[in-house]
């Protein structure tokens, strides 16, 4: 197996039982604590999050690309994302201290708030220094960490909401402990790899590495907005219990995303190596969409189907008021599955500006929506403004692609068609036969009629199953899998 594919494999393996085990303890956070206190918490962790950005200013991104280029300069390159760190991170403990009294957060929020700047500055730290690792193509110490840092997370963690009677507090500690976890050991291999004093600061290349970083913060800006904005306002109009309830819905929505990346890893260096041929272009961008269709379509519809059992089961009967809302906010995932093809697209064909321009222009529908929906719908009301934003997001970027690529949307349609109408009809017979017999039974009823009518519309062949294994098996052929007809 390749270097490629070992890091792939073991990144995806990493991340996959790090979403389960995020999952899993969320609902255990959900269950042991009520939807007010859940609020405060999500809240506290949504604005430290957003605030973080301003720590990285997208210096990650850049660090990963020149030391993948030029792997002699790495220890250069991470002492001066030090030495900007050591700027950046005082305006934003001082911006995590000041936002919580000029938003008007009650008392206990604003606690956890500041409590979690640890969790902020520790993740800055852990990141950059993956960053450089990555860029070394030494993805396992990352796949190593993530897994061990959310595991020691969950154990302190539900530990806490046992011993300590719910404390919110125990609960942000538990997290310091993940992310501090997660500093020392990426830390201690990038020393082991470059020596101490790449922990040096410097700021040498301070001005042209932020000036490479621009665009990179500026969409990671957009992103973490039209990500939280909505819990801000919920909690702004509604107060932090319905948050608590959103919060619900929300994780159980976002909590699939992982799923395109074994794809995409794939997918970016061989749109790079067709970025001067279009034809090329649009046949792996269809393709790549047939894929990610495969995926998202019985996950979004089965999901849907099932909503009020799901949240029952997993959260509780008292978070009953998350499953319309989960019913709606689950379709962002179809658009968000499609989109992941887009981005890796424009980025391969060096116009990662355009897609950071409509990543801005997400965020302001977002924020608009969510103005004018919340208070008229309530907690539905993000649900709707989060879907409005994600079909632009898609709807854009695929007009974007037109230009670079020979792409067609017809062809989309008639390419992906079949898994939409296998969706449909899955979730009306899963609700049908909900009625009669227990739910969790429905769900390889469901999964049969899904994979049958696939098969009868031709959308999905044998042929297919055998290029998505290798897709995932052997990603360094992701080149012919991707292209053949």
């Amino acid at each position: 197996m390749s270097q490629l594919a070992r890091n792939t494999l073991m990144l995806t393996a990493a991340s996959i039982g790090q979403k389960l085990i995020a999952f899993l303890y969320f609902a255990l956070i959900a269950r042991t604590i009520g939807e007010d206190s859940l609020g405060s918490y999500f809240i506290a962790l949504a604005m430290v999050t957003t605030i973080g950005v301003l720590d990285d200013v997208g210096l990650t991104s850049v660090t990963i690309r020149e030391v993948a280029k030029t792997p002699e300069r790495a220890k250069e390159l991470i002492r001066n994302v030090i030495g900007i760190k050591l700027i950046t991170m005082p305006v934003t403990i001082g911006l995590a201290f000041l936002l919580p009294d000029w938003r008007g957060f009650d008392g206990e929020t604003t606690m956890l708030i500041q409590i979690a700047i640890a969790v902020m500055l520790l993740d800055t730290l852990s990141v950059s220094m993956y960053g450089v690792l990555r860029g070394m193509h030494q993805l396992k110490y990352e796949s190593i960490g993530i897994f061990v840092g959310q595991s020691l997370t969950a154990i302190v963690g539900s530990v806490a909401l046992v011993v300590g009677s719910g404390d919110l507090r125990l609960l942000v500690v538990a997290l310091i402990v993940g992310s501090g976890w997660n500093m020392l050991f990426s830390i201690f291999h990038v020393v082991r790899r470059l020596g101490l004093d790449a922990l040096k600061p410097s700021w040498s290349q301070a001005m042209p590495m932020l000036r490479m970083s621009f665009m990179f913060f500026l969409a990671a800006v957009f992103v973490k907005v039209y990500s939280y904005i909505d819990s801000f306002m919920i909690e702004e109009f509604l107060g932090k219990g319905a948050v608590g309830i959103y919060a619900v819905a929300y994780k159980f929505t976002y909590a699939f995303q992982f799923l395109p990346l074994a794809f995409v890893g794939a997918l970016y260096p061989t749109m790079s190596s067709f970025a001067s041929n279009p034809i090329e272009l649009n046949k792996t961008l269809i393709k790549a969409e047939w894929y990610l269709m495969m995926l998202a379509a019985p996950i979004v519809f089965g999901i849907f189907a099932l909503a009020p059992e799901i949240i029952d089961t997993v959260y509780g009967a008292k978070y009953a008021a998350a499953a319309p809302v989960l019913e709606v906010l689950i379709f962002v995932l179809l658009l968000i599955f499609l989109d992941f093809p887009i981005g890796s697209l424009l980025n391969a064909t060096g116009k990662q500006a355009i897609k950071t321009g409509i990543m801005g222009g997400a965020m302001i529908i977002n924020i608009v929506g969510n103005l004018l929906m919340v208070p008229a719908y309530g907690i539905m009301g993000a649900a709707l403004a989060a879907l409005c934003t994600f079909v632009f997001l898609f709807g854009a970027g695929w007009l974007a692609v037109m230009r670079v690529s020979k792409a067609s949307f017809t062809e989309l349609v008639t390419t992906v068609w079949g898994f939409f109408a296998a969706g449909l009809v899955m979730a009306a017979t899963v609700i049908f036969l909900k009625e009669y017999i227990y739910w969790i039974l429905t769900i390889p009823v469901g999964a049969c009629v899904f994979i049958g009518l696939s098969f009868a519309t031709k959308t999905l062949t044998v042929n297919h199953l055998k290029q998505a294994y290798n897709l995932i098996r052997r990603p360094a052929y992701a080149k012919s899998t991707l292209t053949d007809n």
